[in-house]
């Protein structure tokens, strides 16, 4: 994983545990590309636009009319890049993969990360028939800040205050949202965090970096860039996996919008990772989930390896 000197020296000011976990990739998903597989790199999702807001797209060698993963990195808002964590592995089951880079919170507050992903999504949908993909057969995936960020997606796909640029006759919806681990209600994290772990409410804090002032003193700011805050009816299924010993997200943070989900009757699949920290997840039901979530509500067309 590349990390920008910006990146460094943020991991600088952090207790040392933390600052390992954040610098590590949060899922080992990482794979070689498939024979005849091929990777269009760097493509702008923004003509024109900053540096970081461009995409990779990963292509099987066969098929048509391909479901899409979108990957969205982690790494606290401030760190990370579209190398990370990408799922190579869903090419050979027949899925196109894109992962996409984001403005962080040293370039721009929110809501510029989700008004990016937002974007990444309309271009793709616009350019869905040069690349084979199907534009209504999206998933978004993302691990801690890429969770939120996917959570977002799933929620806000009926809210147009984050459709900004070009391409505003596609549509930044998605049909599934894997998150894992993602924080979905600043205002309660320090409330619900282990003794040992992060705390978010401080001024540094990536969700108080992220929204440009201490979570609880700016209590409105917060609650715009929670998940959580657009939940309705209409969202897409959801799959949560969260460790219950996680020092940087609480597990309570995922426990608040399954229940949030199941109220407004939106199709959630929950799994606690037991005596799991942040990612790195060993427990095989995770990656097992994960295929039968997105087989169910994508239906990948098989193609060859």
């Amino acid at each position: 994983m590349k990390i920008e000197t910006t990146n460094l020296l943020a991991l600088a000011c952090l207790p040392a545990f933390i600052a390992i976990a954040l610098a590590q990739p949060f899922e080992s998903r990482q794979s070689s590309l498939p024979q005849g597989a091929t990777a269009h790199r760097d493509l702008a999702y923004v003509s024109g636009g900053h540096e970081r807001q461009k995409l990779d797209l990963y292509l099987p060698k066969d098929g048509t009319n391909l479901p899409l993963i979108i990957n969205i990195h982690g790494g606290a808002f401030k760190m990370g890049s579209k190398e990370q964590g990408v799922p190579l592995e869903y090419l050979r089951q027949g899925y196109a993969v894109a992962s996409i880079n984001y403005r962080l919170s040293q370039h721009a507050k929110f809501p510029a990360q989700i008004e990016d992903c937002k974007a990444a999504v309309r271009w793709l949908r616009a350019h869905a028939a040069e690349y084979r993909i199907d534009p209504n057969r999206f998933a978004a995936w993302g691990s801690s800040a890429g969770g939120h960020l996917a959570a977002m997606l799933g929620t806000t796909g009926d809210a147009k205050e984050f459709d900004v640029g070009a391409n505003l006759d596609q549509s930044s919806r998605v049909q599934a949202v894997v998150d894992y681990f993602g924080p979905t209600d600043f205002l309660q994290m320090d409330a619900h965090r282990l003794p040992s772990g992060m705390a978010h409410d401080p001024a540094n804090s990536p969700e108080s970096e992220l929204i440009g002032g201490a979570i609880q003193e700016n209590k409105e700011k917060a609650a715009k860039a929670n998940p959580i805050t657009y939940i309705t009816p209409g969202d897409p299924p959801f799959l949560i996996c969260h460790g219950d010993a996680d020092p940087l997200v609480p597990h309570h943070q995922s426990e608040l919008l399954e229940a949030a989900l199941k109220q407004a009757s939106v199709p959630v699949t929950f799994h606690t990772v037991k005596g799991a920290g942040h990612g790195g997840f060993k427990d095989p039901k995770v990656p097992e989930l994960t295929g039968e979530f997105l087989a169910k509500h994508l239906k990948p067309i098989k193609s060859t390896p």
